[in-house]
């Protein structure tokens, strides 16, 4: 492998995104990469994880919406070791009266965050800038990608993954010759033929991504109407395109387990992998998956209380039935009620006789005694429409059913 230079600057960006109007009521209070996985984990531990273990130590955290749930958690990146006086974690957050409209407040995609904040970058000064989302299961040792960005000198490297055809479909097809050279991308294509996708892990030489996002920028807006969209969008609607005309993008495989879990079915999807021994994220004792550790007493199991290929996170109480399903801390299964295919998040009370099935319950539901929440779907496949979300906070009364696929708002009673 390709040794990396000892005086390399490398600046991480993690953009920890704006709504996640996908993920509808589990996000309406909270930040998505905020959203726990694995009972004892959040979405945004993995990539700070992945760039502890490479040592990258200046990482910069980009949040739009619902900041606040994020920043306790954060706790200026204490737990990934990167709280530092000099450099280490940085978190940016829209800005007012710092400059041109195209400056200012809101981004409107990825590759528009990036040029928001070029001014930043160009200060710094890295020599590779390494962009990352939060919203993707995964655990991947960056410093042979590094070194090999470095050794193709690429002015751009595209991690990709393998996924089935049809979710690629929502995604950015990557096509790249025997050599890895990418030679086009689609972003969202109506068909495919290839499951090859852009995981959205991208490593940049930094002037020609500065360059090309202001050359980019002045095109879109000769004649444009609206003066606080820059129009470049996503990385994949012009940034990703333009930059491969150059030639000079490569794509490299992603390494075990991968999944974006932006969706109500694909988080409920990488849970049921994680429980079937699919996820191998957390089998890497030389890069662990960091993060906030809360304390609690161990998960307790009473008399007539079954586990069934589930996980139980610190302080929760079973005496029900589980089945299939991963709770966080301090949640509570009473006895007689059954929670199947389902992700319970913390302090959520499952009263007893209640049958909780293909559902995402938030942190503080209560369901009532004798409930119905959800239903098992009509196959294996599962979709957005048939898993059932309840949100924050939520109360379903004694006795009634809720629908599967139904949306609960935060707070509400049923």
């Amino acid at each position: 492998m390709t040794s990396i230079p000892v005086d390399l600057r490398t600046l991480a960006v993690v953009q920890a995104g704006g709504q996640g109007s996908r993920m509808d009521v589990l996000t309406r209070e909270r930040a998505k990469p905020a959203l726990p996985f694995a009972a004892c984990h959040a979405l945004i531990d993995f990539p700070l994880s992945a760039l502890a273990a490479a040592g990258v130590s200046d990482v910069w955290v980009s949040v739009q919406f619902q900041s606040s749930s994020l920043d306790g958690y954060l706790a200026g990146g204490r737990p990934w070791d990167l709280d530092r006086t000099r450099g280490g974690f940085r978190r940016l957050t829209p800005e007012e009266g710092t400059g041109t409209a195209h400056e200012e407040g809101f981004s409107h995609g990825n590759a528009d965050g990036l040029f928001r904040m070029r001014e930043a970058i160009r200060a710094a000064d890295p020599h590779v800038l390494l962009v990352m989302s939060a919203d993707h299961v995964f655990n991947l040792d960056l410093r042979p990608v590094v070194a090999e960005h470095l050794a193709r000198e690429a002015e751009c490297t595209v991690v990709t993954a393998e996924i089935g055809v049809q979710e690629a479909t929502e995604k950015v097809v990557v096509e790249h010759d025997a050599d890895g050279r990418v030679t086009g991308v689609r972003a969202k294509p109506s068909s495919t033929d290839s499951g090859t996708v852009a995981s959205e892990i991208f490593l940049y030489h930094p002037r020609t991504l500065l360059a090309e996002l202001e050359r980019l920028h002045a095109a879109l807006q000769a004649g444009a109407a609206d003066d606080e969209d820059t129009g470049l969008g996503d990385f994949g609607d012009h940034l990703l395109p333009a930059l491969v005309e150059h030639g000079r993008v490569h794509a490299t495989p992603m390494t075990g387990y991968w999944k974006d879990v932006g969706r109500p079915h694909a988080y409920l999807q990488a849970h049921r992998d994680l429980l079937t021994g699919k996820v191998d994220v957390f089998d890497h004792p030389g890069r662990p998956v960091l993060g906030q550790i809360l304390p609690g007493p161990p998960g307790w199991v009473g008399e007539g209380g079954e586990l069934v290929d589930a996980m139980v996170g610190p302080g929760s109480r079973v005496r029900g039935r589980v089945v299939r399903s991963v709770l966080g801390r301090g949640v509570e299964v009473q006895a007689g009620a059954v929670v199947e295919d389902s992700v319970l998040l913390d302090d959520v009370l499952v009263e007893a006789g209640s049958r909780v099935r293909t559902s995402v319950l938030d942190r503080g539901v209560r369901v009532g005694r004798d409930a119905t929440v959800g239903a098992p779907p009509p196959g294996t496949r599962l979709t957005d429409e048939v898993v059932t979300l309840v949100g924050q906070d939520s109360q379903v009364r004694r006795g009634t059913s809720v629908v599967a696929g139904a949306r609960l708002e935060p707070g509400s009673t049923t």
